[in-house]
C-alpha cells in the first residue's frame, strides 16, 4: 500500500510531497520505505527530483519530529525533520508540519543540527505559540543527543526496515 507523505509549512502551505511505502509498524511507529527512484516534489520551491538513495522514514507515534534514515550508498545516515507531531488523514496519508530544525549523522558518525537561521525567523514570521518554541528546542536537542549516543530509534533499529526496501 502507498503511503502519501505531506509535509507542509506551519502556515498551511504544502511544502513537499512523496509517495513512500507502508513497510509496518513497532514500538516507535510508523516505517515507510523509500526505494530508489522515489518522486519527491518540493512544492514551495517548484522543484521535483527522483531519490538516488533507498530509505526508510520513521513517523513515530508521537514526538516532534519523523526521521529519514539512508542506504550506505548516501553520504548521509539519517535526516531528521522536527515537526509537530504526525496527523494520519485514514490510513494512506501522513500529515506532517516542518518546523524547520533539522538533525542530521553522517555514517562515520558526525552529527549536526540545521537551519537555526531559518527557525529563528520563522518563529517570528509564522507567529509560533511559545509552546511550540519550546517543544521544538526539546526535541531538537533530544535528537542530537539521542543521535550522538545512536540511541534507539536513531542507532541501528532502522536497518532491518530498511532491508525490506
Amino acid at each position: 500500500m502507498g503511503e502519501v507523505d505531506v509535509v507542509r509549512e506551519y502556515d498551511g502551505r504544502l511544502h513537499r510531497r512523496a509517495v513512500e511505502h507502508h513497510l509496518g509498524e513497532d514500538e516507535w511507529g510508523t516505517w515507510l520505505g523509500v526505494p530508489c527512484g522515489t518522486e519527491i516534489h518540493y512544492v514551495s520551491a517548484g522543484v521535483t527530483r527522483r531519490d538516488k538513495h533507498r530509505g526508510v522514514r520513521l513517523v513515530p507515534r508521537d514526538g516532534w519530529y519523523t526521521a529519514l534514515f539512508f542506504a550506505p550508498t548516501r553520504r548521509l545516515e539519517m535526516y531528521c525533520d522536527i515537526t509537530a507531531p504526525a496527523e494520519w488523514a485514514g490510513p494512506a496519508q501522513v500529515s506532517l508540519v516542518d518546523l524547520d530544525l533539522g538533525v542530521t549523522r553522517t555514517h562515520r558518525g558526525r552529527v549536526a543540527l540545521l537551519d537555526e537561521e531559518e527557525s529563528a525567523a520563522h518563529q517570528v514570521s509564522y507567529g509560533y505559540p511559545g509552546e511550540v518554541i519550546e517543544a521544538v528546542a526539546e526535541a531538537a536537542r533530544q535528537i542530537v543527543a539521542a543521535a550522538r549516543a545512536r540511541v534507539e530509534p536513531f542507532g541501528t533499529h532502522y536497518i532491518s526496515w530498511l532491508d525490506r526496501v
